[in-house]
Order: C-alpha cells, then sequence, then structure tokens
C-alpha cells in the first residue's frame, strides 16, 4: 500500500508504516494542484519586486536587508549551508525518515510556495531510502527546527552525507545510484524546507506510538505481577472506576479485569488480606492516568503532523504572503513533556511492585531475591538496583524543556518552545521505561516459576492471558536456578518489550484496549 500525503489526512499510524516498515509515498493529486498555485503565486511576487520576508528580504534579524531578484536563488542555498548547525550523534534513519515524510506533507498543503518538484525530489528520496545524516543536537523549537532541518535539505541539494544502502555516503554519490537530480533551490524554497516543526514531531510520534504499545506492556507486566502476589481482583470491580469517571482508569480496571479472568492466584477475594498495597491496588488509577496523558499527546500530534508550520505563508487565493509564527513548537513541546512524565509514571510504578516481589517481607512468601539457595546466589537483588537507577535518571529528564526558553537570533526570537528537547528526553524516559518494565515483566515470571517449585501450582492457576505471556516468555528466557549473567537476561527482556512480541502474545487469546 503506498501512502498518498496531501496536507490534511496523514494519520500517527502512517508516519510509522513509511519511517519503519519503509512504505512507498505519493503525492495526492489535488495536493499538487494546490502546490503549483501557491509556486505560481510566488513568481508573480517575484516579478513584481515585492518585498516579502524570506523571498526578497534575509532572515532572523536581516528581515530588512533587501534582496535582489537575481541574488534570490543564492539567498536559499545560503540559507541551507549556513543553518547546518546541528551537532551530536546522527538520529536514527528512521526518525529522519519519519521528519522527511512529515515536511513533504506540510509542503503539499500548498501554502509554502515551493516548486512540486522539489517536494516531489524529496519523496523520491523517501522511497529511493536516501536518508540524510542528521545529528541530534542544536534546534530551540523556534524558528521550528531549523539546524536538523537544513541537514535534510542540504542531502535534497546533492551535498552532505546520506545513509544510502547500509553505508554513508556523500549524497552525490547516491543520486547518481538512483538516477536523481539534486535539487537547485528557487526562491523561497530553503526557508519553506527548513522552517518547520518536523524534528521534534517525527522524534515525538515515534515515542508516541511506542508509548501507546508500552501501555499494554505495562498492564501485562501488572497482571502477572499480581498473579505473583496473589492480587485481589475486586479492586478492579467496575464499580469502583465508574464513579470516578477518568475513561484511562476505566480502561485500565476493564484490562486487568480482562488480564486476570480465570485466576487462581489472584482471586476476586482472598480470605488472608483485606487490601492490596497501592502499586497494585491503584494500578487503573496510576496507569489510567498516564493512559489519559498519552491520548491527549495523541490528539495533539494528529494535528501537528498535518499541519502547515514554516513562515511566510502564501495564500494565493486572497493574494497575501502572511509572516506568523506557526513555526512556533509550544504545542509539540508541552505535549512532549507531558508525555515523558506519562511514560515515567509507567516506570515508577513498575519498579515499587518489583520491589515487592524481590523484598521476602512483601513478597507474599516467595524466596528473598527470588532465588534459590539465597546467601550464595543473589538473585534479583541487583536487577531491582537497576530498575531504581533508571527510574531515578527518568526524574532528570522529566524537567519541562518548555519552561526554558532563550532568546536567539539578537533577540528578533526572543521566546522558543526547546519542543526539540522535550521530544529527545520523551525518547530517553521511554528507553528506559522499557527497561524497568521489562526487568518486572523477568521477575514475575521468575515468581510465578518459583510458586510452582514450592508447591503451589502458580503456572497451574495463571489466567487464560498471563499464561500467554508466562508461556511466550519461557520461549526466550529460562527460570533462574542460580546466578548467571543477569545483563544478558535482561537483554532478552528489553528487546522483548520494543518488538511489542509480549502484547502479540496475549492479545491472542484476550483483546486489550
Amino acid at each position: 500500500m503506498t501512502i498518498r500525503i496531501d496536507g490534511n489526512s496523514l494519520t500517527v499510524e502512517d508516519v510509522i508504516k513509511v519511517c519503519r516498515e519503509g512504505e512507498k509515498v505519493e503525492i495526492a493529486e489535488e495536493a499538487k494542484a494546490a502546490v503549483n498555485r501557491a509556486r505560481a503565486y510566488v513568481e508573480r511576487k517575484l516579478e513584481e519586486d515585492a518585498v516579502i520576508y524570506g523571498l526578497t528580504t534575509g532572515f532572523g534579524r536581516f528581515a530588512n536587508v533587501k534582496i535582489s531578484q537575481e541574488e534570490t536563488a543564492l539567498l536559499q542555498k545560503n540559507l541551507i549551508i549556513s543553518h547546518t548547525c546541528a551537532m551530536g550523534n546522527p538520529y536514527p534513519k528512521h526518525i529522519v525518515r519519519a521528519a522527511m515524510l512529515l515536511r513533504c506533507n506540510a509542503l503539499s498543503s500548498g501554502y509554502s510556495g515551493i516548486r512540486l518538484s522539489t517536494i516531489q525530489t524529496m519523496v523520491d528520496m523517501l522511497n529511493a531510502d536516501i536518508i540524510p545524516v542528521v545529528p541530534e543536537k542544536g534546534s530551540v523549537g523556534s524558528s521550528g527546527d531549523l539546524a536538523p532541518l537544513s541537514c535534510i535539505a542540504l542531502g535534497l541539494i546533492g551535498m552532505g552525507k546520506v545513509e544510502y544502502k547500509g553505508k554513508v555516503v556523500d549524497a552525490a554519490e547516491a543520486f547518481a545510484a538512483e538516477g536523481l537530480k539534486p535539487v537547485e533551490l528557487a526562491a523561497k524554497e530553503g526557508l519553506a524546507l527548513n522552517n518547520g516543526t518536523q524534528m521534534m514531531t517525527a522524534v515525538g510520534v515515534n515515542v508516541l506510538y511506542d508509548a501507546m504499545q508500552l501501555l499494554k506492556t505495562a498492564d501485562i507486566a501488572a497482571a502477572l505481577t499480581g498473579e505473583a502476589l496473589k492480587a485481589i481482583r475486586k479492586a478492579y470491580d467496575p464499580k469502583v472506576h465508574k464513579i470516578r469517571g477518568h475513561k484511562g482508569q476505566m480502561t485500565e480496571a476493564e484490562n486487568m479485569r480482562t488480564l486476570l479472568e480465570g485466576s487462581e492466584n489472584a482471586k476476586w477475594l482472598h480470605e488472608t488480606k483485606v487490601q492490596d498495597p497501592y502499586s497494585q491496588r491503584c494500578m487503573p488509577q496510576i496507569h489510567g492516568a498516564s493512559r489519559d496523558a498519552i491520548e491527549y499527546v495523541y490528539d495533539k500530534v494528529s494535528i501537528e503532523i498535518n499541519a502547515v508550520t514554516d513562515n511566510p505563508l502564501v495564500f494565493s487565493i486572497s493574494d497575501e504572503v502572511i509572516s506568523g509564527g506557526n513555526f512556533h513548537g509550544q504545542p509539540m513541546a508541552l505535549a512532549f513533556d507531558f508525555l515523558k512524565i506519562a511514560i515515567s509514571e509507567l516506570a515508577n510504578v513498575s519498579e515499587r511492585r518489583t520491589e515487592r516481589m524481590v523484598n521476602s517481607q512483601l513478597s507474599e512468601g516467595l524466596p528473598a531475591f527470588l532465588v534459590k539457595n539465597g546467601g550464595l546466589n543473589s538473585g534479583y537483588m541487583i536487577a531491582q538496583y537497576a530498575a531504581a537507577s533508571m527510574v531515578s535518571e527518568n526524574k532528570v529528564y522529566d524537567h519541562p524543556a518548555c519552561v526554558d526558553s532563550i532568546p536567539t537570533s539578537a533577540n528578533q526570537e526572543d521566546h522558543v518552545s526547546m519542543g526539540t528537547t522535550s521530544a529527545r528526553t520523551a525518547a530517553m524516559v521511554l528507553d528506559n521505561a522499557q527497561k524497568v518494565i521489562g526487568i518486572e515483566l523477568s521477575a514475575a515470571a521468575q515468581s510465578i516459576w518459583l510458586r510452582q517449585e514450592q508447591g503451589e501450582h502458580g503456572i497451574d492457576n495463571l489466567a487464560p492471558a498471563t499464561r500467554a505471556a508466562y508461556d511466550h516468555i519461557r520461549t526466550k528466557a529460562d527460570p533462574i536456578e542460580e546466578d548467571i549473567i543477569m545483563l544478558d537476561e535482561l537483554a532478552k527482556f528489553d528487546e522483548m518489550v520494543k518488538s511489542f512480541e509480549i502484547n502479540e502474545a496475549v492479545e491472542k487469546v484476550v483483546t486489550l484496549k
């Protein structure tokens, strides 16, 4: 299936298909007409020698410097090469693919004044998997992602480095191999290419998609822990959650009922206890709040991936070119700061559940640190340390980047969003959270096995859904009889979480929301 872009109808799921799965892209016919109409208007204004920001003037503080018609093309090239100030490690290829798709989609709306042939060349690059090398650091998120988007545009004009067929090569070499011609920028095009929020949104949309999957994994981990610690299922009674009314909370309680239906370990009521600790009993409230936050971010990102975010904007029908501020990343900065906090809380409560399993004073009779012959063996003692370390590290990343503005361009741009930092730190938080929840899955599976070893029939008493999760885990990781190299073990669970395979195994048995 080919993804058609028109500036209006791209979805989060479409972006993932293109950036991760290599789905092909084409420009919709109606978008081509809109692009051509806006470009014709720009060329008419050039002939009239109109004074238009970024078209016949310099940029930023140089907005009052008039540029002659003869120099407008050079102005655009200079803009790109001078703005390639990104530094650090390169973004993963799929992130750059997402940014290229989002930029093409925004330009296809027909408000940027760029030539159709220029957009088409970037689409051709994407389809040929010629992906510019873009360093991660250097964007303040307003005026858009100037530095990283300039690195993408640099590849478009046949300069700089690109990743092509598994190697980093000169852009010109990759173009020649595919029979493509680099773009020679015309008036307005450089600014149309590098002024927008597509880099932060590319990072954020990927974090968002994985966070949506992690919600399910966190529920599965919590259910397995519930099996291990003999949770009281009545805490998930729908009557309790309906009278509070939060959608995410009600959904999470439903997921827990679904996952634990039929369990003889996690009973509706237990004779020996009245309440579970908060990390288990309040799981719908905690996970549910994160679910609601992630849904908010999904709505905002769904708007942004179809937004026109460069400047100035061309309104050919009303005969106007308007200098506005759609490049400002604040809507995404706030959303991604919110997203990383929501993800962090999934990890925070996961680590607390892991602690209850490894702590023999809290674990309902499990051996200390989930290992036989404790003392000689340390078992999961330091696995919990690792989870605690990453949870604590997330608290540093969770500081909202969007509250830390700094002026740029000689104070012409006197408030910036830092939205790209919000997105990048959200990705760091996600990675840690995936690892922490992987540790919980490992500890829960070990706990259930130990119940069986102790004659409590822990495995035999699992619910169908949690049994599916447990059985899948055992295809990748054996129970731990004595101490092993734990980094290798925990890496298996990190991969299990990141590949969504544990979710897929469970959803063959039940449907999760």
